[in-house]
């Protein structure tokens, strides 16, 4: 299950991106990490979020990922 810092980072993260490059702009789940591993448990557990729980592609729309951490079903 995803936790809370993952959410409202990738909350803010997404609605710059959609801000800043429009609803088609896509994402994927490592964009929201340094390029270092500074934090790997928080990287895995995004990875299984994306990968695993959810089956999703490497890159997907930002506005189909803010609207699942939401809690919103899409297709």
């Amino acid at each position: 299950m995803t936790n809370f810092r993952f959410n409202q980072k990738s909350l803010n993260e997404f609605n710059e991106k959609i801000t800043a490059k429009g609803k088609q702009v896509g994402v994927s789940f490592y964009a929201f990490f340094a390029n270092k591993n500074d934090n790997p448990a928080l990287l895995m557990e995004a990875a299984t979020w994306w990968i695993k729980e959810h089956q999703l592609d490497h890159f997907e729309k930002a506005v189909k990922i803010r609207d699942l951490v939401n809690g919103i079903t899409t297709k």
